[in-house]
């Protein structure tokens, strides 16, 4: 249900079932799968809910009620369920209206037919999958809950202790309506884990019976205030687990009465509060929680039943210890139940001889017919034949709940795939944390967006890496922007004599005159002037020095660390001024973003600028001294370019900046009537280097078409009739002239950075060669024109965050490991000088690289590693400085430790570059396929890890930190860069591998699997919430709610509101056909979808608070981008809808797997 109708408050990490259509895995159509019946499971009769009763007067439990008959069933109960497990229910979006008749099902396949015949899908040997989570009800019939998943039914009742279980079991289980695996009633607070996820525990039976408000009245009342203008919930209040939907408020403990069908309820306010001071609380959990709850069998009254009545306890039974019958109570979602340690092992009835106990695994019982978070318990069917229910039964297993906490704790956490669809955490990832046995060297280790491994704990030998079927690698980022980098600047900078690594805060100190390397294990003699603190000018203990306090440092390098004095900063632009780049209209955006920001680019007073244009011919501007306006001259042999004025073409900044503004100001009208097809891009670029060998620098080029004059000129290659196709061609360069051009200009260090705006195939495979060798940056803005302004406004925006930011040149990076470890592969724009050192004539705070490291030698005597970046470089000031960058991580010689300490993140992020090269070297399908033979080589790992059974057994077994592996496996797999089947032009193509080889970590995750939210929960925080607009508050973001992240299918969309998809450099609003007019106003400030046009860009300025909270936001998203991101907003019909929904890769398409096709082909590789 959309939060925008008045009858239902959504919490804040609810997902919500499309409006309209069900969907499933993205496709029109919801369809129940026909599950096989297990082991001792029947269908519940009406003599067995008849004895429940009775047992129910005795025990004082509320009795079965007789819920009106479901639609297409002749009885009351409700049809079977497309779920084999409890857990499906857990993780489906909360439904408000009745169940549609179950399809009808072939004889066959046992599989759901669509309107169109279509069979989808057929159903595994113990009926483990799921189909769409969006079912839909209708709304007349709130009153009949919907079915349930995963019902287990009693065995026949042989005695009337196992009725009564077996009755009570049905009971616990009519319950569907569940938001992210929260309960129907509200569970007594949950402890949580380090991050904030609630633990599972065992719930009261007659808690089940708080989804009985409406189970005696045939009317709907209106209960629920508008949630944008009543009071504010429970789950926005800034307290983390609640704005992350985890269940934690105290369940009524009052009778809460709904209205008569005469009363009415005042729109947008809550029901008028009682005399209890706990009743507001009470009424606004319920209205939180209502959507969670569903009617109940034992509900006897239109209102919430009371406390639960409690039984005297049988003298000889332990209740406390008694296991929990297997049942839908358990409102966690992804948790698992693990095997108590032997002193807290809970005295359990024997089981009959003839169940045999799942086999013991390393970390819990593994997979056996019954749900993941029973596998620490006995079979069910135990259960059914052990002693009657005792008194206190309902009450919660502290053990169970303690040792899954430490479970948790402990990293040791399974989840199985199959059964957890919705996987996606709600809130941003965090990397994983790196425990070390030093608490201090925990607390100063490298920050992750800096520099993060592929596993937290490295395995001891290569044997074991093998094993794991893990990528060992690190994805670094060294460049990046720092608030607080220590800077210091001393006569001596300790480094160790043998292997040459700076000292760092994971070095050992012999005594205050020796330290021993971390890297080598060398003993080094410490400088007498290392005693002394440059913070506080004083001399005394050593690890006071910031070098051994701080992972990330920078050193002012003395005059040893130069080979020649720092140049200047020298900038040298290269504008493609033929028809095809005038027909664009870039140059004058390009023109006007440089004139306006000359000041603001980095440099001296000594900064040099020059200008070069090119056509068919190679066009300069001298601004010598003594010239009122810049000269032009024309070079027209462009087989054999040479200088015409050396000495002028480059100039001072300072000295000639109107001259330079004339010069940008002129240019635009000079070329305004060209009719010059030609493009003479490789003369330009002989021309430049001749210019700036002297000094080294950075080359601007700006390119519209293909180079087709002069050295370079090139062929079309791209057939735009196979864009779709399985193999894709010319992936690599057609000549290696701008390969051999980089690699002369990286010896001169010299950088060159491309700006493609072209309009047709423009072969950016071989010119984007300039750029990966010489340690540049490649920008693409396909289709550019200037009559359209959302380009040209993320043009400049782009071009002005290249202009101003930072810039080192000169660099070299080395990357130092502990002896046994080495580096053997790099990935980024760099050239190898030799086998360790990076070349980077130019560093950028935007540029990311990876490296995959390899083993020399056993780990075997060793507790941690270290990894060690040092960057080389010139700032813009002139100034040689070094960044040095450390991580430690501990080592380990258990496998199940190494697969429980990956890092999914930078997996993807190194397996995305090792993609890239497959395709380059060998063709696009190999890459494909290695990404799917990871994937599953990894499974198989932990299968054994596991000691898991072989075979099918309909589950898919993975760590905790592995979770998300396939998730974003299957986003490459769809992302332009990789993705067959779908017209994709080649330079798109190329661009996208491009980024995936150069992105920082935390910006290619973005680019791979963007972030969906739903933004009512801001809408109502607006509403609701005293905004002020002072710029103090605007900077605290702590006030806006924290949205729960959506994985991205269409079943979350719903017509009644509006989402928010962040792609990193776009970010896009999706408005729903039936947003509320007020909202619309408020937010975009029209009054209807219609006045919104197919493609509209930029957020509207509204004088409102829900446009500011909006603002604030989109503001807190791009906090840690390079630049802010556009806006395009999306209206439900638009032509542009396709550009959002071709993102929403958990779904369906003509040439792609959805996310759970794409589970149950990794399962069934899975040996």
């Amino acid at each position: 249900m959309s939060a925008y109708n008045s009858n239902y408050l959504p919490p804040s990490c609810a997902p919500v079932p499309l409006n309209g259509n069900n969907l499933m895995n993205g496709l029109p159509g919801a369809g129940q799968q026909q599950h096989q019946q297990q082991p001792h499971q029947l269908p519940p009769t009406a003599a067995s809910q008849q004895l429940y009763q009775q047992q129910a007067q005795g025990q004082q439990l509320p009795p079965v009620s007789q819920a009106p008959p479901y639609p297409g069933g002749a009885t009351n109960l409700p049809p079977t369920s497309p779920f084999n497990t409890n857990i499906s229910q857990k993780f489906l979006p909360p439904t408000s209206v009745a169940q549609p008749p179950p399809p009808q099902t072939s004889a066959a396949n046992n599989g759901p037919f669509y309107a169109n015949g279509d069979a989808k899908g057929t159903p595994s040997a113990n009926s483990s999958r799921t189909s769409s989570s969006g079912q839909l009800y209708d709304q007349a019939t709130l009153g009949n809950p919907p079915p349930a998943s995963g019902l287990r039914s009693a065995p026949p009742p042989l005695a009337q202790p196992v009725a009564n279980l077996a009755s009570k079991m049905q009971s616990l289980d009519l319950n569907p309506h569940r938001a992210n695996g929260g309960s129907a009633a509200v569970p007594p607070p949950a402890p949580t884990d380090f991050k904030g996820v609630a633990q599972a525990q065992a719930v009261p039976l007659t808690q089940a019976a708080a989804g009985s408000l409406m189970a005696a009245t045939n009317a709907v009342p209106n209960l629920i205030p508008d949630p944008f203008n009543g009071q504010k919930p429970p789950n926005l209040h800034p307290n983390p687990a609640k704005m992350f939907g985890v269940p934690g408020a105290v369940p009524p403990t009052r009778p809460l009465q709904p209205p008569g069908a005469s009363e009415r309820i005042p729109y947008g306010m809550p029901p008028q509060a009682t005399g209890d001071p706990t009743y507001q609380q009470q009424q606004n959990q319920q209205n939180n929680n209502l959507h969670r709850a569903a009617l109940p069998p034992g509900a006897t009254g239109p209102g919430w039943p009371g406390p639960p009545a409690q039984v005297p306890p049988k003298p000889l039974a332990p209740p406390p210890m008694h296991p929990p019958a297997p049942s839908k109570q358990q409102p966690y979602p992804m948790t698992q139940a693990y095997p108590p340690a032997p002193l807290q092992q809970p005295i359990m009835p024997k089981p009959p001889a003839s169940v045999q106990p799942p086999p013991p695994g390393m970390f819990g019982t593994q997979p056996s017919g019954a749900p993941l978070q029973y596998q620490a318990q006995a079979p069910p069917q135990a259960y059914a034949q052990q002693q009657p229910v005792q008194a206190g039964y309902n009450s919660p297993a502290p053990l169970n709940v303690t040792q899954q906490g430490f479970s948790r704790l402990w990293g040791q956490d399974t989840i199985d795939l199959m059964q957890n669809r919705h996987i996606l955490s709600p809130a941003t990832i965090p990397p994983p944390k790196i425990v070390l046995h030093n608490q201090f060297h925990e607390s100063i280790n490298c920050n992750p967006s800096i520099m993060r491994c592929t596993l937290t704990k490295i395995p001891e030998s290569n044997s074991l890496l093998q094993k794991s079927r893990l990528p060992l690698g690190i994805v670094i980022h060294p460049f990046r922007d720092v608030n607080s980098l220590p800077v210091i600047q001393c006569i001596n900078i300790v480094r160790c004599r043998l292997c040459r690594t700076y000292i760092n805060p994971f070095v050992y100190f012999v005594d205050s005159k020796m330290w021993k390397c971390n890297l080598c294990y060398r003993v080094n003699e410490l400088p007498d002037d290392f005693q002394f603190d440059p913070a506080t000018k004083t001399y005394g203990d050593v690890t006071r020095r910031p070098e051994v306090r701080s992972s990330t440092i920078e050193f002012i390098a003395p005059s040893e660390y130069m080979l020649r004095p720092p140049q200047p900063a020298m900038y040298l632009f290269l504008f493609d001024v033929s028809i095809i780049a005038q027909q664009s209209g870039y140059l004058e955006a390009a023109c006007a973003v440089l004139n306006r920001h000359l000041d603001e680019m980095p440099g001296d007073a000594r900064t040099q600028v020059g200008f070069i244009c090119y056509d068919s011919y190679v066009h300069f501007y001298s601004m010598a001294e003594g010239f009122n306006q810049p000269h032009e001259m024309t070079l027209l042999d462009i087989e054999d370019p040479f200088l015409p004025r050396p000495d002028s073409l480059l100039v001072n900044l300072k000295e000639c900046k109107e001259l330079v503004r004339d010069l940008l100001k002129q240019l635009p009208k000079r070329f305004a009537n060209t009719h010059d097809p030609g493009s003479a891009l490789g003369a330009a670029l002989q021309v430049a280097f001749k210019l700036m060998q002297a000094s080294g620098g950075r080359i601007t080029v700006f390119q519209s078409c293909l180079p087709n004059k002069g050295p370079g000129a090139l062929e079309p290659r791209e057939d735009p009739n196979n864009r779709s196709a399985k193999d894709v061609a010319h992936l690599n360069p057609a000549t290696d002239f701008y390969k051999r051009f980089a690699l002369e200009c990286s010896g001169y260090q010299i950088a060159c950075d491309l700006f493609l705006m072209n309009q047709q195939y423009s072969d950016m495979a071989t010119i984007s060669g300039i750029s990966k060798h010489s340690g540049g940056c490649v920008h693409h803005f396909p289709l550019y024109q200037k009559t359209k302004p959302h380009m040209v406004d993320s043009f400049r925006t782009c071009f002005k965050r290249y202009l101003t930011r930072k810039i080192g040149f000169e660099a070299v990076m080395r990357i130092r490991c502990t002896r046994g470890l080495q580096v053997h592969t790099f990935h980024g724009n760099f050239f190898v000088r030799s086998t360790d050192l990076l070349s980077l004539p130019n560093v950028n705070p935007d540029a990311g690289y990876g490296m995959q490291i390899s083993y020399d030698e056993n780990l075997t005597d060793v507790k941690t590693i270290c990894f060690q970046a040092a960057l080389l470089y010139t700032n813009s000031e002139g100034e040689r400085r070094i960044r040095v960058h450390t991580v430690c991580l501990p080592v380990t010689a258990s496998l199940p430790e190494v697969m429980h300490s990956a890092d999914t993140e930078a997996i993807v992020g190194l397996l995305s570059k090792m993609a890239v090269d497959r395709s380059v070297s060998a063709n696009l399908s190999d890459a494909r396929d290695a990404f799917i033979n990871a994937t599953i080589d990894v499974f198989n790992s932990f299968k054994i890890a596991q000691n898991l059974p072989s075979g099918q057994s309909g589950q898919l077994i993975a760590p905790r930190s592995l979770a998300l592996l396939p998730l974003y496996i299957l986003g490459l797999l769809k992302h332009p860069a990789f993705r067959v089947g779908t017209s994709t032009r080649l330079d798109d193509r190329v661009f996208a591998m491009d980024c995936m080889k150069t992105l920082p970590l935390d910006q290619l995750m973005k680019y791979v699997y963007p972030e969906l939210y739903k933004i009512d929960p801001l809408i109502y925080h607006a509403r609701n919430t005293n905004v002020s607009s002072t710029p103090e508050d605007d900077e605290e973001d702590d006030q806006l709610p924290e949205l729960p992240r959506l994985q991205l299918s269409a079943e979350h969309l719903d017509s009644r509101s509006i989402f928010l998809m962040d792609c990193g450099t776009l970010i896009m609003l999706y408005v729903g056909l039936n947003v509320p007019a007020n909202v619309l106003e408020a937010l975009l400030g029209i009054s209807s979808t219609a006045e919104l046009s197919d493609y509209v860009y930029g957020l509207p300025n509204v004088v409102s608070q829900e446009n500011d909270v909006l603002k604030r936001f989109i503001s807190r998203l791009n906090y840690d981008k390079p630049y802010s991101a556009l806006v395009q907003i999306i209206r439900d019909t638009s032509t542009a809808k396709g550009q959002f929904i071709e993102r929403l890769t958990d779904d369906r398409s003509e040439s792609s797997l959805s996310y759970y096709e794409f589970l149950q082909h990794i399962r069934a590789q899975v040996k």
